[in-house]
């Protein structure tokens, strides 16, 4: 017998599927209700209406300045382009489809498990290389939607995909990610044309301008060497960045509670039975309330209700000392298998938090305990002096040390290249303190900012452990006169 009532279900959400107008050799037109955000998480201020770039020339990135028109863009598919071809990789407890020509090439499979995902190897999938639950992860994190898995040998939605708002992501340097079973329109209201295999629910969407699968991202933004604009004006180099931005913002953040929630407290007899009545987007709660914890946006305040409720989760739960190690023991190990950041000044921090947060939790779940209702949401920060540009490592070989030993200085008449004597100036402790506002081993970041550089290497101001020797600082003045000569 037909179930009515799914049919009918299925037909009003089709009906109020939020919508992108995809112009025909112009921008992307989202409607009202389709969040934009940053590749933190953080929403991006747009006025209506929203006109997101995709030639890869605007001025005013993510948004259209017309420059499509001047350039001559044209949304045609490449005939390079991969096949649209579904593949069917059979295993032990699902199966595991893909379309590498729906692939963006953003390597979340290949980084995050790769027993199952293989690099330039074939076949590329084996899908009984790992747990089923890490297999739904995976499928579920593929930003292109490329990846899918069933128990039986179709494409299941339910466990290929998740239910999200509809947003827009501006990756780093790359797509927009698009998530919350948005469809893609032409001009005359007809959907746009998806592979074979393509998730509904999620796709990424070229901005570069260069994708050979059109307006689909098919990686091209790392061939042509896709950037966004600088921050400007030129950030301070000693602002420390925030926590939040180190770890990679609220998607990182949320990967990991995904992966916490989902492989470590279902399976264990202590933490299992203390969440096996939380709700769905459990997951999603805790990495607002880290986000805003390690100086993020205030992410759990403005969509749950920020530190009361927070404490209300905790009050009467009674929560054992031996619970609370094993979350944080298990709250540790799912960021190491999502990948945050693994250095020492990072980890201090935070496993200090989840010290400090789990036993506060502790605290407030006491038969007896009345926490204050009205107290501030926390605001995490580095461990005392242990931040990213405070030390040397010591494993970073001789390259960190370049600007102490010396490095190879022009002749009089030679000209000065950006490659051979200005980026080794550059250590990777340097690089590293800057990365959340430009690249200084990238020569188009550093030119763009050269003069703001110059001012501070001769101020003495950076690097911020010690002044650089005057022949080097003369160095990099020679290199940024010849991009900015004297009228």
């Amino acid at each position: 017998m037909t179930d009515n009532s799914s049919v009918q279900g299925a037909s009003d959400r089709q009906h109020a599927r939020k919508r992108i107008l995809v112009r025909r050799n112009g921008p992307y037109e989202p409607e009202p209700g389709i969040a934009i955000v940053d590749h933190l998480g953080v929403p991006v201020a747009a006025e209506a209406p929203v006109r997101l770039c995709r030639c890869g020339q605007s001025q005013t990135k993510p948004f259209c300045d017309g420059s499509h028109v001047a350039r001559g863009f044209t949304d045609a598919r490449d005939p390079r382009r991969v096949p649209d071809k579904l593949e069917v990789y059979a295993g032990q407890q699902a199966h595991v489809f893909d379309n590498r020509g729906t692939c963006a090439h953003s390597g979340f499979c290949t980084d995050r498990l790769n027993s199952v995902f293989h690099l330039g190897e074939e076949p590329f999938v084996a899908p009984s290389g790992a747990r089923l639950d890490d297999l739904i992860n995976a499928v579920r994190g593929c930003p292109s939607g490329a990846l899918g898995i069933g128990i039986g040998p179709a494409r299941d939605a339910n466990l290929s995909d998740v239910s999200r708002p509809p947003q827009i992501e501006v990756s780093k340097d790359g797509p927009y990610r698009v998530t919350g079973d948005v469809e893609l329109v032409d001009e005359d209201g007809v959907p746009v044309a998806q592979n074979a295999g393509a998730s509904q629910e999620h796709v990424s969407l070229c901005r570069c301008g260069a994708s050979l699968n059109k307006p689909f991202c098919s990686g091209m933004h790392w061939n042509v060497g896709f950037h966004d604009p600088v921050p400007d004006p030129f950030p301070d180099p000693l602002r420390e960045p925030t926590l939040f931005e180190w770890a990679g913002g609220y998607p990182a953040l949320l990967d990991m509670t995904r992966i916490f929630y989902s492989r470590y407290v279902p399976e264990d007899p202590l933490l299992g039975p203390l969440f096996a009545e939380m709700s769905p987007d459990h997951p999603e709660r805790v990495a607002a309330w880290l986000s805003e914890v390690f100086g993020g946006p205030r992410l759990y305040t403005e969509r749950y209700g920020g530190y009361r409720r927070m404490v209300s989760q905790h009050i009467g739960k009674e929560i054992r000392p031996e619970q609370r190690a094993l979350w944080a023991t298990y709250m540790v190990q799912s960021a190491d298998d999502a990948g945050l950041p693994s250095d020492p000044e990072f980890r201090a921090a935070f496993v200090a938090y989840i010290e400090w947060g789990s036993r506060i939790a502790v605290e407030n779940s006491g038969a007896d305990a009345k926490p204050p209702p009205n107290m501030p949401v926390p605001r995490w920060w580095w461990v005392c002096n242990a931040t990213p540009a405070a030390r040397r490592s010591a494993i970073a070989g001789d390259a960190q040390a370049a600007n102490e030993t010396g490095v190879a200085l022009p002749g009089p008449d030679e000209a000065v290249q950006f490659e051979q004597h200005i980026r080794p100036l550059f250590r990777p402790m340097d690089r590293s303190s800057m990365l959340f506002a430009l690249d200084l081993w990238k020569e188009q970041d550093v030119a763009r900012h050269s003069r703001q550089i110059l001012a501070r290497l001769e101020a003495g101001t950076m690097p911020c452990d010690g002044a650089w020797p005057a022949e080097q600082v003369a160095l990099f003045a020679r290199w940024t006169n010849g991009l900015n000569p004297p009228a």
